[in-house]
């Protein structure tokens, strides 16, 4: 007898372009994601949702343009996706040294999903996050298990 997949979720909320809009982010993924029924993704989520609000804020955001989260879970993948209205600054990982304060986001982003993107929207882009529910956080991720 095969498992049935997970019930689909899905939650929605446009936050406005403030500093405290990353925190209120960061806690409610967390809380959904363990209501769920993935509270062992719950810490990484939330991390990866303040990184991605983190640098909408900085990067996309324009004043009176709200930030659109999205998180979603359909069959065996969880997806959060951060919409923003400025589509001509496309996300890439920075070059960082050991001393730079800031620039790892997106890294960090890639070490804790199993992939990430970005897709451009008609304004805006929405940059993306996903994990495959039930893998081992390993497969996939070139970032695990790498030695310096």
């Amino acid at each position: 007898m095969t498992e049935a997949p997970p019930a689909p979720h899905e939650d929605r909320l446009d936050y406005t372009p403030l500093a405290r809009s990353v925190t209120l982010a960061r806690r409610r993924s967390a809380r959904l994601v363990t209501e769920w029924g993935h509270p062992a993704l719950a810490g990484d989520v939330a991390l990866v949702v303040s990184e991605l609000m983190t640098n909408a804020l900085l990067h996309g955001s324009l004043r009176d343009r709200l930030i659109r989260v999205r998180i979603n879970v359909s069959g065996v993948t969880l997806r959060v996706e951060v919409s923003d209205p400025r589509g001509e600054r496309s996300p890439s990982p920075c070059s960082v040294g050991d001393t730079d304060q800031f620039g790892r986001g997106l890294l960090l982003v890639g070490a804790l999903a199993h992939r990430w993107g970005w897709e451009p929207r008609s304004v805006g882009k929405t940059v993306y996050a996903e994990w495959v529910l039930g893998a081992d956080p390993a497969v996939g991720n070139p970032l695990v298990g790498v030695r310096e």
